[in-house]
């Protein structure tokens, strides 16, 4: 059906939109857990209440989340080009990804983070935990599962993203599905593609529901 370039070219689009894809949902993890928390703990009924700090993260996770990804990719051009020195490829795709995501995957650990009981932290409380100590060994650990499940959602909107991406500059499958499926016609490209980024977020997701329920001490 293809020859052997093309299948080539199909497992390097693959690879390219893994990396950006696992990448990105790494450091956007690693800002999202930092947001979140100061947003949990910050709130009014937080363990340590400042409105201040609550409102103006609040204002810029919800104006990051505002933009669409194209135009944003756009906007983010110097500051790309800043970072990692190029505006084109997967590495420079990664920057705005991160930047896209990150607000995105803040609210799914918030939300993760709000569902621990709070019997759980006032107890950690009395027993004269630090704030750091509620955070690490009470909030997350108890909002684990969640937090899992939620990884496998923010891998597969960013698989999405990275595949948009392809539209300006990005690599991938996206590129490949724009670069061939679009602009040369060539529809067998275009549908191997779209099967391919399925078979990705299914992969996702499965594994998103296998670590969910081994992380889940409830199910053990």
């Amino acid at each position: 059906m293809f020859d052997q370039a093309t299948v080539e070219m199909l497992m390097e689009g693959v690879v390219d939109t893994l990396y950006m894809t696992i990448v990105s949902t790494f450091f956007s993890y690693v800002f999202g857990i930092v947001m979140a928390v100061v947003l949990v703990i910050c709130r009014k009924d937080g363990i340590r209440p400042n409105p201040v700090v609550y409102s103006v993260l609040d204002v810029v996770v919800n104006l990051t989340r505002s933009f669409p990804f194209l135009i944003l990719m756009i906007a983010v051009i110097p500051f790309t080009r800043y970072i990692v020195g190029t505006t084109i490829g997967n590495n420079a795709t990664v920057v705005p990804l991160v930047i896209a995501a990150a607000p995105f995957v803040a609210r799914l650990i918030e939300s993760s983070l709000l569902e621990v009981d709070n019997g759980v932290v006032e107890a950690a409380q009395s027993m004269g935990a630090s704030t750091w100590q509620i955070i690490t060994k009470v909030l997350l650990p108890e909002a684990m599962p969640s937090l899992i499940n939620g990884s496998a959602v923010a891998a597969i909107t960013i698989l999405g993203y990275s595949a948009m991406s392809g539209a300006v500059g990005g690599g991938g499958l996206g590129k490949l599905a724009i670069m061939y499926g679009y602009n040369r016609y060539q529809t067998d490209i275009m549908f191997i593609t779209v099967v391919l980024l399925i078979v990705i977020v299914q992969v996702f997701q499965s594994f998103g529901n296998w670590a969910t329920k081994r992380s889940d001490r409830r199910i053990s």
